[in-house]
């Protein structure tokens, strides 16, 4: 057992990096049962009545200890994600009911809840630093929401739905991503190919001849419905049966539907009516009407009332500025395209060759000013101007050869924090962008353990002997991530459970990763940050310009897009009987009908890839999005205010009161100290071009 690399932590001071160069899915089950085994030894311990409930004497010693199962876990729960075999899905499957079950347990373990409540209680409360009581508030409140109040008898069924729930999300993920890779459209008439780049064409040849040489026998141009692949070819293709074949099977990925390459095994419908029972029974079960209502108890929003009020309004206010794009959509599409029926497969061409005409660039034409090496240069100066840190490469076991390493250290060459980066799409890699953590920031008896971060995207990769380059929406989307990543590491906070992203309001979390994206528009950021791939010259001003002019365009479009998913996540989750005769397809077109402007056809499975909410944590919380791009444009202005997106004033306020005080105190009142006064959404409104003339 010592051999085991998952064990690593084990009588260590602090968390060590993840030894991906040696970690095998037969390590995962008998290193997960012995940190089990040593946590539960460990609360059996710490809740004896001998044990004092003081901080020092128990509520430490308990956070260390499950440090170690937490580090272990979350490196499985990691490569299950990036690393999707197989073998490795088998061993996340495995352990995964095992391990929901300690954390069900744990949530309810009456003995551990009397000595947090006695601990908070107690005359060491009130010496205790504001980041330690916010902790035991976090914890009595999870506790609670944990069912440890719930009566003895009704115990295992609480405990049962956890492990369910654990095991569907786990089986939406898994259904949706074998989807996604079952589907390939071979095109074998190069006149199909008419309108897409180069780089696109190039990486669909090198698919095919991949599959060729694994004995497939494929000819021609492979596409996919991953990003890299599915997105230009619903932005560019001017055949418009391909656009529609691959619409049709991206739109009913995971569904019912059993043409093509899809399996009823991989249908995700009942296991979104068993989610959403088993949310309802567990939020009856805590004494609550809806699961939104449990959703909201830890996040910043009061009530569902509230946000559906917060949504409603947003979409009075968009809604006439997405009427008027697809107004002006359709009319060009008529004129200038020939077409009077647009058809949902056509919205993402007709759109590109409206905003060529209006604008008289391409989103292809800027992607070749961003080559990855440029990107990532610029990335990193902005971080570095910003925060007074600097970024250098580094060096540590990966778990593919095309993910690499970073260190942030202070200007004086101290270790502030490491990140991995995993760019490029693969198909054992779930879809989307992600920050997770590997390590979080403490003080220990051995000094401060510093934080480590993984920053996981889908871009394409490099084909030929030409780096990647990046659409200025990659770019944004890096950006995104990068925030979040900086909300984990630049933390100054030393206690585990506020530290970084620990302990922050949900719907607060996306504050920083939003921010981060206002730079990939500012003309200083970019000048430094593009070098066309061919000539290396930097972005010219005028074609800025026209990106800047276009910067808003179909925002009106974009931004009732999201308020659909957010009212639909909201209303399924507060309200909506899941045994009742309605459906979640139900929903959505109610929901359909009073905020959007395009509706898709019949047959379209939107709920059925919704990761977010069904696989992920935003389950009646998908608002979050919007509920902080109103915090964080808010915050950027600060900067505009001051006349300069670098004001080291301002950065050293975002820092020290954002970003360095992680979950240590109530999210509004790092926006306040930040801000001084609380948040205005008309930030938000100019930044998107919705201010009413």
């Amino acid at each position: 057992m010592s051999a085991n690399p998952l064990l690593a932590t084990v009588g260590q001071p602090r968390a060590v990096l993840p030894p991906f160069d040696r970690i095998e899915p037969a390590h995962v089950r008998p290193a997960i049962e012995q940190l089990l085994a040593d946590s539960r030894a460990l609360v059996a311990r710490l809740t004896a009545a001998a044990v004092p409930a003081t901080w020092d004497d128990f509520a430490a010693p308990l956070n260390d200890g499950i440090e170690h199962l937490s580090w272990a876990w979350g490196i499985v729960g990691h490569l299950h994600g990036v690393n999707d075999v197989p073998e490795w899905r088998e061993a996340y499957n495995d352990l995964l009911p095992e391990v929901t079950r300690f954390f069900s347990e744990l949530g309810q373990n009456l003995a551990l809840f009397e000595k947090y409540k006695a601990l908070a209680a107690s005359p060491e409360f009130a010496g205790l630093s504001p980041a330690r009581k916010r902790i035991l508030h976090n914890e009595i409140r999870d506790f609670r929401l944990s069912g440890a109040e719930l009566p003895e008898a009704q115990k295992p069924r609480f405990q049962a739905i956890q492990e369910e729930l654990a095991s569907l999300s786990a089986k939406f993920s898994e259904n949706l991503l074998d989807a996604t890779n079952a589907f390939a459209e071979i095109v074998t008439d190069e006149a199909e190919l008419a309108g897409l780049p180069e780089d696109v064409q190039a990486a669909a040849r090198a698919a095919a001849e991949r599959d060729g040489k694994s004995g497939e026998g494929k000819a021609g141009w492979k596409f996919t419905l991953h990003a890299p692949s599915y997105m230009p070819v619903m932005q560019y293709a001017e055949s418009r049966r391909l656009r529609q074949a691959l619409y049709r099977a991206y739109a009913t990925r995971a569904a019912e539907f059993t043409d093509g390459s899809s399996k009823a095994e991989w249908d995700n419908t009942p296991l979104i009516r068993r989610i959403l029972e088993l949310r309802a029974e567990e939020a009856k079960m805590l004494g609550f009407d809806t699961f939104a209502q449990v959703s909201l108890v830890p996040k910043m929003a009061d009530s569902p009332e509230q946000v559906l009020a917060f949504l409603n309004d947003l979409a009075v206010k968009a809604k006439p500025f997405a009427e008027k794009d697809l107004a002006e959509l359709k009319a060009f599409a008529k004129s200038e395209l020939g077409m009077d029926d647009l058809e949902p497969w056509d919205i993402g061409w007709a759109s590109e060759k409206l905003k060529q005409a209006r604008y008289s660039f391409s989103d292809e034409e800027v992607k070749q000013y961003f080559p990855e090496p440029k990107v990532l240069g610029g990335l990193f100066k902005v971080i570095e101007s910003l925060f007074n840190v600097k970024l250098k490469p580094d060096a540590a076991p990966v778990w593919h050869p095309d993910v690499r390493f970073f260190r942030i250290e202070t200007a004086a060459g101290e270790l502030v924090g490491q990140f991995y980066l995993d760019l490029y799409a693969r198909e054992t890699k779930r879809g989307g962008a992600w920050m997770d953590e590997a390590i979080t920031r403490r003080a220990t008896a051995a000094g401060i353990q510093t934080p480590v971060a993984y920053l996981n995207c889908n871009f394409p990769a490099p084909v030929g002997n030409k780096p990647a380059t990046f659409s200025h929406d990659d770019v944004i989307t890096l950006f995104h991530e990068t925030g979040h990543g900086l909300h984990h590491l630049l933390t100054r906070v030393e206690e585990l459970g506020v530290s970084g992203i620990h302990g922050v309001e949900w719907d607060a979390v996306e504050l920083p990763s939003q921010f981060m994206e206002n730079y990939c528009w500012e003309w200083e950021v970019l000048q430094g940050m593009t070098g066309h791939v061919d000539s290396g010259e930097p972005l010219p001003r005028a074609l800025y310009d026209k990106m800047l002019a276009a910067k808003n365009f179909h925002s009106g479009l974009m931004t009732v897009r999201q308020l659909e998913f957010s009212l639909f996540d909201l209303c399924i989750h507060h309200g909506f009987d899941p045994k009742g005769e309605q459906t979640v397809l139900d929903v959505l077109n109610e929901v359909r009908r009073e905020v959007a402007v395009l509706i898709p056809p019949a047959w379209h499975r939107f709920p059925n890839s919704f990761g977010h909410i069904f696989a992920g944590g935003y389950a009646a919380g998908y608002f979050s999005y919007k509920w902080a791009e109103v915090l964080s444009a808010d915050a950027y202005a600060a900067f505009e205010e001051a006349g300069n997106p670098f004001d080291g004033a301002t950065g050293k306020r975002f820092l020290d009161e954002i970003l360095s005080v992680g979950g240590s105190r109530p999210a509004i009142d790092s926006f306040k100290a930040f801000r001084g006064r609380e948040p205005s959404v008309d930030a938000l409104l100019r930044h998107n071009g919705m201010i009413p003339a």
